[in-house]
């Protein structure tokens, strides 16, 4: 699974980005978590199965849901989840949102 992590600098994402990959790592899954700034996510997402935002970027909700098209499903990162960098949280989300 390819997750795309979106936030407004690409910065706060990028624990997440980190946790999230040693998570997958871990378990054997297949697949990356790659943090960006939502203007560079919005030119990259059709490489990913699933787009990401962070809490901040919420309101951007609805952009990414008309860019993706219904093709690539959208979520906003649990607020907790997302301070903590709880990446098997974030993953079982991820996850959810891809109907598995």
């Amino acid at each position: 699974m390819k997750i795309l992590l979106a936030c407004s600098a690409g910065m706060s994402t990028s624990l997440l980005e980190r946790t999230l990959n040693e998570y997958m790592s871990e378990k054997g899954i297949s697949g990356s978590a790659e943090a960006h700034d939502s203007g560079s996510a919005k030119q990259i997402y059709e490489n990913f199965d699933v787009v990401l935002l962070g809490p901040q970027v919420k309101f951007m909700q609805r952009e990414f849901e008309r860019l993706c098209n219904g093709k690539i499903p959208v979520g906003v990162i649990p607020p907790a989840d997302y301070a903590m960098a709880k990446a098997d949280k974030v993953f079982e989300y991820a996850q959810s949102l891809l109907g598995n």
